[in-house]
């Protein structure tokens, strides 16, 4: 279904703020309130991912439009928000109270007045208890890999603090179903090469009672699989043109002592050697054919997503109504 079609001269944008949350009682309330008075126009959605604590009633209260989705991860919260809730800019952010609820104006301008498909709300903060040395570590490391693949545009890949146009949700996959979720959304906006930008946010703690559900090497290692997993299919030839020439480097690591001794002494001692550098000489072969057929298919695939995209009206700018 094509989305086409300009509005009137009258048109005010669509707001909704989506916060995909589980056992965020302590926080919650804060974080719904924040946004309602930085955003008055919006309609706040905290979408419950099977809690077991107050955080439903305590959302209620604070005013927003509580649902639930019950398979359980934040990837399949988001799959959910972004099928049911229908608007013109999405508001993304986590639970946790520890984004800047303030910044929401401006990325949400920003992404209006330049006609943006994603604004993307980067951590900055001097406090070690909201960004442990770890985890600011591994974002640098999981970031600047998928930056050196798909394009360096962004500096804080895991932020989970985003602004997002309906043509960009409406034409995202939504594969996963964990916190790998932030880094699906990060490479579909660089694969179709989107317009979009970074705005610096304050980033804080968790309050009093609030318990990360973050597990950093559980989680990081399935951001980094994520992200082999995306490479392989979305530019497959880089993918297995890296096997090929693994396979080939151990072939001719093989094989050449084999090769030297077969020229010297016209002989082949030792023939499961050869038998094993040949067969990973094939190896190599046959990962090349794969890159290269395979990525026939991605750039079909990339097409086609390129269509779906472009079949939503995109952002207007207060120009396109002078």
């Amino acid at each position: 279904m094509t989305d086409t079609t300009a509005p009137d001269a009258g048109y005010s944008p669509r707001i909704a703020v989506l916060v995909p949350c589980h056992n965020e009682e302590a926080a919650i309330g804060r974080v719904v309130s924040d946004f309602r008075a930085a955003v008055p126009c919006a309609r706040v959605y905290v979408y419950d991912n099977n809690s077991t604590d107050d955080t439903v009633s305590v959302a209620r209260a604070a005013g927003a439009t509580v649902r639930q989705e019950p398979l359980q991860g934040k990837g399949h919260v988001v799959r959910r928000m972004f099928a049911d809730i229908d608007a013109d800019f999405y508001v993304l952010v986590d639970g946790d109270a520890t984004y800047e609820a303030a910044a929401a104006p401006a990325l949400i301008e920003l992404a209006r007045a330049e006609k943006l498909d994603m604004v993307n709300a980067a951590r900055v903060t001097d406090r070690v208890a909201a960004y442990r040395a770890g985890h600011k570590l591994g974002n640098r490391v999981l970031t600047g890999l998928v930056m050196a693949i798909f394009g360096k545009r962004l500096s804080d890949m895991l932020s989970g603090y985003r602004v997002f146009s309906r043509r960009f949700v409406k034409s995202f996959p939504a594969m996963s179903s964990g916190f790998e979720t932030e880094t699906e959304l990060t490479v579909h906006a660089l694969e179709l090469a989107m317009p979009i930008a970074e705005l610096p946010t304050q980033y804080i703690e968790r309050p009093d009672g609030s318990v990360s559900k973050l597990r950093t090497y559980h989680d990081g290692f399935r951001i980094l699989w994520t992200i082999i997993v995306l490479v392989k299919q979305e530019k497959p030839l880089m993918f297995f043109s890296a096997l090929s020439g693994v396979f080939c480097l151990l072939g001719l690591a093989f094989g050449f002592p084999v090769i030297v001794e077969y020229l010297r002494t016209a002989m082949v001692p030792r023939l499961p050697t050869a038998v094993l550098a040949t067969g990973l000489m094939m190896l190599a072969a046959l990962s090349m054919s794969c890159g290269l057929i395979l990525d026939s298919v991605a750039l079909g695939r990339l097409e086609m997503k390129r269509l779906a995209y472009l079949s939503y009206r995109g952002p207007l700018a207060p120009d396109d109504f002078a």
